[in-house]
């Protein structure tokens, strides 16, 4: 019989945010998959933990991954670490949970930390709808890009970002998604935590002249929606119909093609119900 993939969320910062669930989840694994042993080491060090680990990370996953999957396949039960967060968001991880479901094997998340919710959460923005960017790429070019794609975005975006592409990043925000409302998240959870809200044009000045210290979590507001809806009565009530089609519930394909479109919900439910 196989044995099971976990996943384990660890602190991005406050060690006393390491769950008791998440401690006797490494204690019970057979052995620890870790995107750096040295800094797992570390942790479990801490909390009293001896357990077998292997490496798993970026470089080596296409092969590590394989091995881990037979010993999975084997019997044996491991648990996956990074080293910050939720294994397998904006992680190689990811990699390793699709090799896993492939091969029937079991995956369980064991929740925790995730700088991403952690920053949209104290942000100030609009929560019930978002989107997660992870890491920009390093390439100018291919930033701009992605930027670009993302200049009719309506839903509060997330980035991560280091302190050495910070400056970077912010200026290319600045020039291609105008001087939207952004809060920048330093160090969550950490002794020097911090959440500035302003606006791209000012964090870009300010970090012309200021060193970016620690990890970021960038919380960027939408595009403003256009006045009046960007589709006709008619064209709403035929998207709520396909959302229903592949089975979603009324009110709530209503309430996404509304929330998409800017038509009235109950016009637009109204009009649905006699199509």
């Amino acid at each position: 019989m196989a044995g099971m993939l976990y996943l384990v969320a660890t602190p991005i910062g406050n060690l006393g945010d390491f769950s008791p669930r998440a401690v006797e989840t490494l204690r019970r694994a057979d052995f620890i998959a870790a995107e750096d042993t040295r800094v797992s080491l570390k942790l479990l060090n801490h909390f009293d933990i001896h357990k077998p680990l292997v490496s798993y990370h970026e470089h080596n996953r296409a092969v590590a991954g394989q091995v881990i999957v037979q010993r999975l396949l084997g019997g044996e039960t491991c648990a996956l670490v990074t080293d910050a967060g939720t294994p397998a968001i904006s992680d190689p991880g990811q990699d390793l949970v699709r090799l896993a479901a492939e091969n029937g094997i079991i995956v369980q998340s064991i929740p925790g930390c995730c700088a991403a919710i952690t920053a949209l959460a104290v942000s100030g923005f609009p929560t019930g709808r978002f989107t997660f960017e992870g890491f920009l790429s390093a390439n100018r070019s291919e930033r701009r890009a992605r930027l670009t794609e993302l200049t009719g975005e309506q839903r509060t975006m997330v980035f991560h970002e280091a302190p050495h592409k910070l400056r970077a990043t912010l200026a290319d925000m600045a020039e291609l998604l105008g001087d939207r409302p952004v809060a920048l998240c330093r160090e969550l959870t950490k002794l020097h935590e911090e959440t500035v809200r302003t606006t791209l044009c000012a964090a870009a000045d300010y970090y012309r002249t200021n060193e970016p210290r620690g990890e970021y979590v960038l919380v960027v507001g939408g595009a403003e929606r256009p006045d009046g809806p960007a589709v006709t009565l008619e064209e709403g009530v035929a998207m709520v119909l396909r959302l229903r089609s592949d089975g979603m519930r009324m009110k709530d394909a209503v309430r996404q093609v509304a929330d998409d479109t800017g038509l009235n919900r109950n016009e637009l439910y109204d009009a649905a119900l006699h199509a």
